[in-house]
């Protein structure tokens, strides 16, 4: 339309212009500009003073001005010698309003319109509008919204402006009613169907939309059709014809696909055939194929993967793996031949890092398993990005392998990551029974001044409560791995503190440790601690036991010498969110002989993720603690300073924090206080839903959460596990890590009861 409209223009230029007689322009006047400056519209103007105008150079003028899109109506006249050109501006687009758009957002729609020259600022063309109406009822049609309608509207304003509405009603999504396959004879509809996105009205369909008909989705839906037959032997299944039907209301859809599933053809041979890098035995283990079964397209695509990744380890970075089937169709046989292209065998030039900004390359650059100078290695460039993943910095990383150019066997490597805030500043207030109001702040950084060295402070203060904690880790304190932490701590705790029992305890304690890696996965830690602890207890507020235990050592004044030990193994994915490996946790705590109380402590954690069907992620915890004395001390029951406690947003939801396990009533508090014990048990299984699939911030899980504390393993039973059920939401938020939980205890003492909370939430600021 665009271009019979400007062939008509031109005639009608063309037939003026022969009214011209040749003559040598000895000026050029502009006429009709408002937003245009005159040198813009000659340096397009093809007519220069003292150059010659005919008719054919009239209408070549005409035209490359028409090109530039700023002018609706573009006339020359001569007055005597003078070159009169009289032009009309095209209006500006003031504003664009979109009204009635739910399906599609206004961002991603007024970005659509940005690249088919309508936006604010822009020269406004009707034909861009028109354009933009079809673009839009393209786009709705392949969302299944058929009733859809959209409606431009065009005010013209001053100053040669104009402001666009556009009014669209979506209408509902078409509705799929019935899907019918034509030719499958083997298969049941709902085995071909298991996976497939389009599906008729279901009880699901509220929350999968699955009954709303969309072009992507059915596309891929008949992809998954043919594989489905090709993974099982079908080698020459065919798809012969899909048939989409809509009805005259334009609200219900219907499918039909036919098809011919041919024969099942099983493996005859395999033959592995080009450059064999490595021995032909060592090949055949990952050929999943194997002759005298049937044909599966996967196994065969599967094994050509394991082969090129296999290759790609010892440098072939480019090599290909072709499977290539030779059907027999009288024995509906099946010959697969895998043909090897190794390609050169390259190795890494150099490694670029993009997109830290505030974290220093050296951070990076020791993360890295693949080295400059070293054969290219894709298991080494992969673990490389978990352990980038794992350091919690950045939200996104990204490793390429980019070509030299006329180098064949050099690669680079950039390495593109996207950082997020590795700094928390939290403040809290409460309020509790015992402590009154609590105040905290603390401050904690990841990865200090780009360096990834952790540092951290944290004040606490209330009524009965005061707490300084500072902490330094440098992770990299050799360039080996071996890392070196510090601690140090004052507390001040006079009648408890969130709901554990009233008695004073000050303590003051410096520990340092070493952490030592010795493999890609494990550490050790070993560490040393001094401590001086004040322990008072209080008749008529503090519980009777707690009084009893300080008569039975005779000392209010504690120290403790005290060494640790710890050993983990960490396969996790990610830092925040993994979705699969896991992290197993043992550590040991042990007041050294000549501390005033011989004890140890010792406690076993561990977490795993495992990658479940249609995005699901489940995740199994389990921890034990376990505490006693030894030696000299080993009469007394273990110190009730260092019992174990239970319940909260991150122990057993549902829960009070610390209010699980032993409680003792005194006369001056309504309630029993809590006073924990030697021995915990906690378990979890959380199933995390695919809202957020892949996402290193956020994800939503169900959870069933079991455990509880107990004065020692004797006392444990089974029968007195506190349990609950419910739904979490944890989120790496701009405002800073929130975790939010809403349970339902099930299984709870009478002792417990006071103490349920179904609503938990914990919450900070990030920088």
């Amino acid at each position: 339309m665009k271009r019979v409209a400007a062939l008509i223009l031109l005639a009608c230029f063309a037939a003026k212009s022969q009214a011209f007689e040749p003559f040598v322009i000895s000026g050029i006047r502009v006429e009709g500009l408002r937003r245009i400056s005159p040198g813009t519209l000659l340096s397009y103007l093809t007519l220069d003073k003292g150059g010659t105008l005919t008719n054919e150079q009239a209408k070549v003028a005409i035209k490359s001005l028409f090109a530039t899109g700023f002018f609706s109506n573009i006339a020359l006249q001569r007055q005597g010698d003078l070159l009169i050109v009289k032009v009309v501006e095209r209006p500006t687009i003031s504003k664009i309003d979109i009204r009635g758009n739910k399906d599609i957002k206004t961002p991603e729609l007024v970005k659509g319109l940005k690249q088919i020259g309508l936006a604010t600022g822009d020269t406004f063309d009707r034909l861009a509008l028109d354009r933009v109406q079809q673009e839009l009822l393209r786009q709705y049609y392949n969302r299944g919204k058929y009733n859809v309608s959209i409606a431009p509207h065009v005010t013209h304003l001053d100053r040669n402006r104009v402001a666009i509405d556009i009014e669209i009603h979506e209408g509902k999504a078409a509705r799929i009613r019935e899907i019918t396959l034509v030719g499958d004879h083997t298969f049941s509809p709902k085995q071909i169907r298991n996976n497939w996105e389009s599906n008729t009205s279901n009880w699901l369909s509220w929350y999968k939309h699955d009954d709303q008909y969309s072009r992507e989705k059915l596309s891929g839906d008949l992809d998954r059709l043919q594989n489905f037959y090709l993974n099982r032997g079908y080698a020459n299944f065919q798809l012969n014809s899909v048939q989409v039907s809509i009805s005259p209301n334009k609200e219900n859809m219907y499918i039909t696909a036919n098809m011919i599933e041919g024969h099942l053809y099983q493996v005859s041979s395999i033959k592995l055939l080009g450059k064999l890098i490595f021995p032909e035995k060592s090949l055949m283990r990952l050929v999943q194929l194997k002759p005298g079964e049937s044909f599966s397209r996967a196994s065969a695509e599967y094994t050509s993967k394991a082969i090129t990744a296999m290759l790609s380890d010892v440098g072939y970075a480019f090599a290909k793996v072709t499977p290539i089937p030779h059907l027999d169709k009288v024995k509906h046989t099946v010959e697969v031949t895998f043909f090897m292209q190794p390609g050169p065998r390259v190795y890494v030039r150099r490694i670029i890092f993009k997109g830290n900004t505030t974290t220093e390359d050296i951070v990076l650059r020791r993360e890295m398993r693949e080295f400059e100078g070293g054969w290219y290695s894709q298991a080494a460039i992969d673990r490389s990005k978990v352990r980038l993943e794992r350091l919690g910095f950045f939200k996104k990383v990204d490793i390429k392998t980019d070509r030299v150019p006329g180098s064949p066997d050099e690669v680079d490597l950039v390495v593109s990551v996207k950082e997020q805030p590795s700094g928390a500043l939290q403040f809290g207030l409460g309020y509790s029974q015992v402590s009154g109001i609590i105040g905290s702040i603390s401050v904690s950084e990841r990865n200090f001044l780009g360096t990834g060295k952790q540092v951290s402070a944290q004040i606490q203060q209330s009524t009965y409560l005061k707490q300084y904690v500072f902490s330094y880790l440098d992770p990299y304190f050799t360039p080996n791995g071996i890392s070196l932490g510090y601690n140090l701590r004052y507390t001040a705790l006079n009648q408890g503190q969130a709901n554990i029992a009233a008695f004073l305890f000050n303590t003051k304690a410096f520990s340092t440790y070493l952490g030592i890696p010795i493999s890609e996965t494990d550490t050790i830690n070993v560490g040393m601690g001094l401590s001086s602890n004040t322990v008072n207890t209080y008749p008529g507020l503090t519980p009777q036991s707690l009084i009893d235990y300080q008569k039975q050592i005779g000392h209010h004044t504690i120290h403790a010498w005290t060494g640790t030990l710890s050993y983990a193994h960490d396969t996790r994915n990610r830092y925040f969110t993994p979705s699969r490996g896991g992290l197993q946790y043992f550590s040991a705590e042990i007041a050294l002989p000549g501390s005033t109380v011989e004890y140890y402590k010792l406690n076993l954690s561990s977490s795993n993720y495992f990658p479940m069907p249609k995005g699901f992620v489940l995740g199994l915890v389990g921890n034990l603690g376990y505490g006693s004395t030894y030696g000299r001390d080993s009469k007394f029951a273990f110190p009730f300073w260092q019992n174990f406690y239970g319940g909260g947003v991150t122990d057993v939801r549902g829960y009070r924090a610390n209010t699980l396990g032993p409680k003792e009533s005194v006369h001056s508090y309504l309630q029993a206080q809590p006073i924990g014990g030697a021995f915990k048990v906690l378990a979890r299984v959380e199933a995390f839903l695919p809202f957020f699939k892949n996402s290193n911030t956020t994800r939503i899980s169900v959870f069933y959460d079991t455990g509880n504390v107990f004065a020692s393993t004797r006392q444990f039973s089974w029968r007195q596990m506190a349990t609950s059920v419910g739904i979490g939401l944890q989120w790496r938020a701009p405002i800073g890590p929130i975790d939010i939980s809403y349970a339902q205890p099930l299984h709870y003492s009478a002792a417990e009861a006071p103490y349920l909370e179904r609503l938990q939430f914990t919450f900070g600021t990030t920088f």
